[in-house]
């Protein structure tokens, strides 16, 4: 469909609010409003403009993410990637956060590097820098 312009948000099941909030906070996101709805949701969005919804319906705290850390592969959205224009800067700043890298950095054939962290929830964040940027 060409009317599609860009995505709204990225819709996230989060066990606690005050600690997925914490956290994203740290990445640069600042919360909207919340709980709102029958489900409910909480809305955090980054000076970007990417808006996150935080599920807030959760059954229990989990250890592993049923996507990402199973020997089983269940369809489903595995991770969101933000895009960066400096890695090693955001690199910096989750070492001054205490979020540990979880995967990479991984080096494409054309430049573009990555690495993965995970948020209090086990969902699997990309920081993407795409090739030729500085």
């Amino acid at each position: 469909m060409k009317e599609i312009s860009r995505i709204n948000h990225i819709g996230i099941r989060v066990a606690n609010l005050e600690t997925a909030r914490a956290f994203y906070e740290k990445l640069g996101f600042e919360f909207i409003a919340g709980p709102v709805g029958p489900e409910p949701v909480a809305i955090m969005e980054h000076p970007s403009g990417i808006n996150i919804n935080f599920i807030l319906n959760t059954n229990a705290a989990t250890t592993e993410n049923v996507l990402m850390d199973i020997p089983v592969k269940h369809s489903g959205y595995t991770h969101m990637a933000l895009e960066v224009d400096n890695l090693e800067s955001v690199q910096s700043q989750l070492a001054d956060h205490n979020i540990a890298i979880s995967g990479g950095p991984i080096v494409l054939p054309d430049g573009a590097t990555f690495i993965f962290v995970r948020d209090p929830d086990r969902n699997v964040i990309e920081f993407h820098k795409p090739a030729g940027r500085a």
